[in-house]
């Protein structure tokens, strides 16, 4: 456990650095440009490489060192970080610089989080799996507490030179930790150069692998849901709460939402869930459902505060849970590729999200309730109000009311319901 909490304290140093960076770069990319297209292309040069690369980078973990990975993804991503910053420094940044930068980042990156999350199933004792997936997500939430606060008083204080600088030496951090430490090496790891065609089996038969145990895909999809309906909070929340509240209230809320995810990671890293994990996925998501209804049933502040603090808070206990079972359950010189799968189709339905929710608000779901729309003397314009905003109150009441629906069919399927009995251990 103490290698795990050395590469931890790194990677959670380097998680703020790069939410400093990310911020500041955006910031910039809007004042320069006034343009949200450009903002959002920063996005689609995050998630499109991960999605991409993902299950390949997956199969060469599996036949790598995890640690030479982690070092490999850290130390891309500071050059890239030194590079942005020399351009800066010389005032010849441009936009294409910062996409291309972005990228490159974004492929390295795809290696980080496979080879993170199969490296922690080698370092941590099985039964503090749930605690250290908590901490893993505690960083991810603190990261995204702790970086925008600073990102905005830091841009003012050092420029956008300053905070690049701090990011590469956040990198700096987080490479000295892997550099010090060593990992265990899983008992069949395949050594050989490989080939293209060679890794593209690799993934398929990791595919194959959750495919034929109808327990673990099943689960895979039913967790498939959060990622969609958080993908969805993503785009149209901001949007919702500004339609009755000013921006004060939008950053209290927001705030809340990120207090909840912070207490529950620390919850989990302290409790490691309960005995049988499946049920510390099922009981939280079903939470997430009734916040869903919680957030878009009224205009209150208050309530959406609740909503919000209640989803956020039952995510990393959900997301740990459900990590700490695959971690079990699959065999080490696997877990690479599984974990690859899985964060691609986590951020492909995420994306998805992003694509379709502005859209299906914008010409259908914000007419049907505007005054003298389709529903607007219903009983559905009754309960949530009619007006600017509502469509994505019905949104999240449906998601809610789906996610609720979902859980109860996950929990009826025996196959889901039993995968820690019916599957044996793999570690």
């Amino acid at each position: 456990m103490r290698t795990f909490l050395i590469v931890w304290f790194g990677q959670l140093v380097s998680h703020i650095g790069s939410g400093l960076s990310s911020f500041a770069l955006g910031v910039w990319v809007y004042e320069e440009t006034q343009s949200v297209t450009d903002f959002a292309l920063i996005s689609l040069c995050i998630y499109l490489p991960h999605i991409i690369t993902s299950p390949v980078a997956g199969a060469i973990v599996d036949r790598w060192n995890r640690r030479y990975a982690m070092i490999l993804s850290d130390a891309a991503s500071g050059i890239g970080t030194v590079a942005i910053w020399i351009l800066l420094y010389f005032d010849k940044l441009e936009i294409w610089h910062i996409y291309i930068a972005v990228a490159i980042n974004s492929f390295f990156n795809s290696f980080q989080w496979p080879a993170y999350s199969s490296a922690t199933t080698t370092l941590v004792p099985k039964k503090d799996l749930g605690k250290a997936n908590g901490l893993l997500q505690s960083a991810r939430a603190a990261a995204k507490i702790i970086a925008p606060t600073m990102a905005g008083f830091l841009v003012k204080e050092i420029q956008i030179e300053g905070v690049m600088f701090i990011d590469f030496m956040t990198f700096l951090c987080a490479l000295g930790t892997l550099l010090c430490v060593r990992f265990p090496k899983p008992e069949v790891t395949d050594k050989t150069p490989p080939k293209l065609e060679e890794l593209f089996q690799d993934t398929v038969y990791a595919w194959k692998y959750i495919t034929i145990r109808p327990g673990l895909f099943w689960l895979l999809i039913f967790l498939a849901v959060t990622y969609f309906n958080l993908g969805v909070l993503q785009v149209v929340f901001w949007p919702m709460m500004l339609s009755f509240a000013d921006s004060k209230a939008l950053g209290m809320v927001l705030s809340i939402g990120g207090c909840g995810w912070l207490l529950g990671s620390v919850m989990m890293s302290a409790w490691g869930g309960p005995k049988r994990r499946v049920y510390g996925i099922y009981l939280p998501v079903i939470m997430q459902g009734i916040c869903l209804l919680f957030g878009g049933v009224r205009t209150s502040v208050p309530l959406v505060a609740i909503g919000v603090f209640g989803y956020l808070f039952a995510y990393p206990i959900a997301i740990s849970c459900n990590r700490a079972i695959w971690q079990t359950k699959i065999p080490l010189e696997l877990q690479g590729r599984v974990f690859a799968l899985d964060f691609t189709i986590e951020k492909a339905v995420s994306v998805l999200a992003y694509v379709i929710s502005g859209p299906l608000v914008d010409t259908f779901l914000d007419p049907i309730l505007a005054p003298g729309g389709l529903l607007a003397t219903t009983i559905v314009g009754d309960i949530l109000g009619v007006g600017k905003g509502r469509g994505i109150g019905l949104l999240f009441v449906s998601l809610g009311i789906i996610t609720i629906m979902g859980t109860f069919f996950a929990y009826r399927y025996p196959r889901v319901r039993r995968v820690e009995k019916e599957l044996p251990d793999a570690i």
